[in-house]
């Protein structure tokens, strides 16, 4: 039974760890463009079952409740948490938000699709709209390099002006991607999510119809990482792990005694 113990409190260490280890990135990433935290779920390992509930006690009864004995806990995976970050006003006009529900698409290496909440973009040398990392925005739009003025609308038309014409001109349309299951996209670094089967299909649209998010043009999407509750939960978990140790050593001086004394 004191090695049982050891080996639950052990599960307990290694649970504490691991949501520590969220919320340090969650930490982290209190500064990133478009960041959406992440939180630890837990769930209990299998049970032992000592007496089954209803079993018979005697000839005539059955046991009302039964003994089962936990073996520990584990960390069922990571959530991440979906709620919009404040906007951040930065007057650059290639500085893109997402107001609402969905996701910037871009093309990756290799012809990988990647999906974004961070929309600081920039022109390339060829005139392309594209991430700081140089991945195109899908659908691609190309900027004149002679342009004066650029204009995104909430429902991502892009205009450009240049000199000798009036009106501007219309370069093309940003969609935003929607999944049914946006919980379940791959983070892969660098602000990017990838599509798994868990996800669903992207279904791209045009911002601000069916649910999808309008664009803020000169604005930036701040993480949602709240640094006070991330604290608390550092706390919190911090204190979780000291009672597993101290579990830990309370079995192991009740093992000493035992050798010491019986």
């Amino acid at each position: 039974m004191s090695y049982s113990a050891m080996h639950i409190a052990r599960t307990g260490l290694d649970a504490q760890d691991t949501r520590m280890r969220v919320i340090s990135n969650n930490l982290a990433n209190v500064n990133t463009t478009g960041f959406k935290r992440d939180r630890a779920n837990f769930e209990t390992l299998s049970y032992q079952v000592v007496t089954a509930a209803g079993a018979q006690s005697t000839s005539e009864t059955k046991y009302a409740t039964g003994l089962n004995l936990g073996t520990g806990v584990k960390v069922q995976g990571t959530s991440r948490v979906e709620t919009q970050g404040s906007m951040q006003q930065t007057n650059n006009s290639l500085d893109l938000a997402l107001d609402g529900d969905g996701m910037f698409q871009v093309q990756m290496p290799g012809g990988t699709l990647g999906y974004t909440r961070a929309g600081n973009f920039s022109r390339s040398a060829e005139g392309l709209l594209v991430t700081s990392e140089g991945y195109q925005v899908m659908p691609g739009i190309t900027v004149p390099a002679n342009a004066t003025q650029i204009t995104v609308g909430g429902d991502g038309t892009v205009s450009a002006t240049v000199p000798g014409q009036t009106e501007a001109t219309q370069l093309g349309q940003i969609q935003v991607a929607s999944f049914p299951n946006p919980a379940g996209l791959q983070s892969v670094g660098d602000n990017y999510l990838t599509e798994t089967a868990a996800s669903g299909a992207a279904n791209l649209g045009v911002p601000g119809e069916d649910g999808r998010a309008r664009v803020r043009q000169g604005m930036l999407e701040a993480s949602n990482v709240n640094v006070v509750q991330e604290l608390v939960d550092m706390i919190e978990t911090q204190r979780a792990y000291e009672v597993n140790s101290k579990m830990i050593s309370a079995t192991d001086d009740m093992l000493k005694y035992i050798n010491q004394n019986v």
